[in-house]
């Protein structure tokens, strides 16, 4: 962590604080780094993190009044591409495609929490807020656009985006370290 923090450094941005979390994507880790870290946190313009996509939008989640961009597009992660939520109660939120874009999507994959995986905004089959897919879920491209709203940037949603190139997330991966 110490060669990022110094690589930011040595390009102008000013490093308020440098965490590890094990793993990034436990809700109650990244909601107790954020107490015991708000200063620290709220002093930064924006968060970036090195975790998963999953990772990354945990920090998104919980830290909602930050922008978290993510510093990597995951292709492939050892263990299970979920989230946690709580109490052992698990739910994907990174399908580790290789072209992040939770950095113009306020932290929330469309990839894959949108049933369709739509890059370019809902669909239009949104009906109180829920999904037409899966009335149970919200839709999130509401969620997004919420996001985006409450820190002002609802700018980036004007970007049309290209079809993901799904040749960079051919499946199943293995990977030898």
């Amino acid at each position: 962590m110490a060669a990022f923090k110094t690589t930011l450094e040595e390009n102008g941005k000013i490093v308020t604080g440098v965490a590890t979390l094990e793993p990034v994507c436990n809700t109650l880790e990244v909601k107790r780094l954020y107490r015991e870290r708000k200063n620290e946190i709220d002093e930064a313009d924006a968060i970036l993190s090195f975790a998963c996509g999953g990772g990354t939008q945990t920090l998104a989640e919980v830290i909602e009044n930050k922008k978290v961009l993510p510093g990597n597009d995951s292709l492939f992660q050892g263990e299970i591409a979920k989230m946690t939520i709580q109490g052992g109660r698990f739910e994907q939120r990174c399908s580790l495609c290789g072209e992040c874009m939770l950095a113009e999507t306020g932290g929330i994959c469309p990839v894959t929490r949108c049933p369709k995986g739509l890059v370019n905004g809902p669909c239009g089959g949104i009906k109180n807020g829920k999904c037409e897919v899966d009335p149970e879920n919200d839709c999130v491209w509401l969620l997004i656009y919420e996001r985006l709203r409450k820190n002002r940037d609802l700018s980036v949603l004007k970007k049309i985006h290209s079809p993901k190139d799904f040749s960079k997330s051919k499946k199943p991966q293995h990977r030898i370290v």
